[in-house]
């Protein structure tokens, strides 16, 4: 997820309480600095990302998409490490606490972006899960309500051959340097072309031409369809062709036989970095391999414990067997599975209150995932609201084969994709007051993911785990995200095979064995990123057992989820010291145990 809707061109309000030493003549002050930088770079950030402008509803560069040329690439590098010394020569320690705040995030997401380039992994464009195969998906998320929301997506579609020919460009590239794919996933990707090569009106780029607003006149919706058709037919089919070429002839043949990041020119480093990247931490990958066994071990005793309420005397797997195969645990249709979801959702709404001060104002909704790539995706996922307000936040649900995704996952599922989880936190997120875009719309997967998880457990408190199956389902997530911690730093580091990872998954849960292997191939495409949730919510449960012990009897989690939201989305060490200041300034007078303020960005630590 990355930065959003530029029209608005951050108003920063970075809270100006003047410092009293002078600046020389002529020179701004360092907030100003700040802001004028941020702000310039938000711009540039919707200017080098079209479709994310769009998607957060900053129209104005509808009929572009991203130069993916290795050129512009190397350009925004290099642009990077520009910003990087402009920010070095804004003196932090003028900053008032927010913009420090403000200035640290800032640095940071430079850092990394400046890190990861040397990793080449811009030459990683398409997996199973999202690239250009997809990208008719964009027309889905756009509004159409003017001539020009038509002629702008006309002119994207007659460009459409450039993109395609620089992703082609970026992958022949990597074939050549050894960043590549393995060959395990790259061969479910010729079906999703084929899925593309179909009759122009047909086409899900040619879909927004099939329906038109009242206001649109009827001549101008002939020649808009008609325009629409013959962009599809001339550019965007035959660049699907080309794309397809390329797969059978060149990628599949040259991807690795074998899974995991290891087998990447300085992989061990790559995967490390991404390690650092998603948790937000300095956890090493053994470290993190370590983690997942103890938990693993840790939650596995949960379980046995809840296999022996629901009066099944059985070992374990044979329990998971009986979870995975029972008709009474499945909807017989996708429809309806996604009839129980809504009706789910509406169960969830009226309980947030009990752990919850504050609650978004921006809707969601439940849809089903496109079936153009719901075979090859997960059981669900979120999509956040336009910043525009234009259309609300989504939680997708997966209605491929309905037989495999049981009831009793539903809740956890739900809990976390929609509220309690990614849409309450990232909805609050971007209703927080004065903040730069940067962060209302950005995200860091240890803090996001870690709250999604950890809203699956709040499902207990709420009330809504109403039998031992579905406190079962709760713990099935809990270890799926722990089994994660083992198997993605088991293939990437340890050079576990794909079989390994799928045994071990399937020994440790009783999801469905599609799911699993979606699973596992979603971890081969993308290192790194499945650590964050675990290793999110454990800190996130840390520091609600750290205030809890340190308020006793004057805990409310009401008040400690507060202070986890009330900045947004933070990496986990921002997050820490956060509520490390908000017990040292509460907990003092109130408490027991006496504490001393934290000095500068340390944490308070008890007397």
């Amino acid at each position: 997820m990355k930065t959003l809707f530029a029209v608005l061109l951050l108003s920063l309000s970075l809270s100006a309480q003047t410092q009293t030493k002078k600046l020389p003549a002529g020179r701004p002050e360092p907030s100003k600095q700040l802001g004028a930088l941020i702000t310039a770079e938000w711009e540039y950030t919707m200017q080098q990302n079209p479709e994310w402008a769009s998607l957060l509803g900053d129209r104005r560069f509808n009929d572009k998409w991203s130069d993916l040329s290795l050129e512009n690439i190397a350009a925004q590098a290099k642009h990077n490490e520009d910003v990087l010394k402009k920010l070095a020569a804004i003196d932090r320690n003028r900053l008032d606490p927010d913009s420090r705040l403000n200035y640290d995030l800032f640095q940071r997401q430079y850092q990394t972006a400046v890190e990861e380039y040397r990793f080449k992994s811009h030459l990683l464009p398409i997996n199973q899960r999202d690239g250009i195969q997809t990208a008719d998906d964009i027309a889905n998320q756009l509004r159409f309500t003017t001539v020009k929301d038509y002629e702008d997506w006309i002119a994207r579609l007659n460009s459409f051959g450039k993109l395609m020919d620089q992703t082609i460009a970026l992958m022949r590239e990597g074939l050549r340097t050894g960043i590549k794919h393995p060959r395990v996933i790259m061969e479910r990707i010729p079906a999703q072309i084929d899925k593309q090569l179909v009759a122009p009106e047909k086409s899900g780029f040619y879909a927004p031409f099939t329906k038109f607003p009242a206001a649109i006149p009827e001549a101008d919706r002939q020649r808009l369809s008609a325009a629409g058709k013959q962009a599809v037919e001339q550019n965007v089919l035959p660049a699907f062709g080309r794309l397809k070429d390329f797969f059978a002839k060149e990628y599949i043949p040259g991807s690795y036989p074998e899974v995991g990041a290891w087998q990447y020119p300085d992989g061990a480093a790559y995967y490390a970095f991404t390690a650092r990247k998603f948790t937000t931490t300095s956890m090493t990958p053994e470290q993190i391999h370590q983690t997942g066994l103890a938990e693993v071990k840790r939650i596995r005793a949960e379980m046995e414990a809840i296999k022996t309420k629901t009066g099944f005397t059985g070992p374990l797997p044979d329990f998971f067997k009986f979870l995975r195969t029972d008709p009474r645990f499945f909807y017989k249709t996708g429809e309806e599975l996604l009839t129980a979801t809504r009706a789910m959702a509406k169960v969830i709404d009226p309980k947030l209150v009990k752990v919850f001060k504050k609650l978004p104002r921006t809707p969601y909704g439940v849809e089903p995932i496109p079936m153009l790539f719901a075979p090859d995706t997960t059981a669900a996922y979120y999509q956040p609201p336009a910043a525009d307000g234009s259309r609300p936040g989504n939680y997708f649900v997966n209605l491929y084969q309905p037989e495999s995704r049981p009831k009793w996952e539903m809740m956890a599922l739900s809990l976390h994709e929609a509220v309690p989880g990614h849409h309450l936190q990232i909805a609050l997120g971007q209703e927080v007051g004065e903040i730069p875009n940067f962060r209302r719309y950005g995200y860091y997967s240890a803090y996001g993911e870690g709250w999604g998880l950890y809203a699956e457990h709040l499902g207990e408190e709420m009330g809504l785990y109403t039998d031992p199956y579905d406190k079962f389902g709760q713990l099935t997530y809990e270890m799926w995200r722990a089994v994660r911690l083992v198997v993605d730093t088991g293939m990437h580091h340890k050079r576990w095979t794909r079989k390994q990872a799928i045994d071990y998954f399937m020994e440790n849960a009783p999801k469905a064995e599609l799911d699993i292997v979606n699973e596992i191939d979603r971890y081969i495409a993308w290192p790194g990123q499945a650590l964050a949730y675990k290793v999110g919510e454990l800190k996130i449960k840390e520091l609600r057992a750290r205030a809890a012990k340190e308020f006793g009897d004057r805990f409310n989690v009401k008040d400690f989820h507060d202070v986890v939201l009330r900045s947004g989305a933070v990496p986990l060490d921002v997050l820490e010291r956060q509520v490390d200041e908000w017990i040292a300034a509460n907990c003092r007078k109130e408490c027991e145990l006496p504490f001393e303020a934290p000095k500068k960005s340390e944490t308070p630590r008890r007397k």
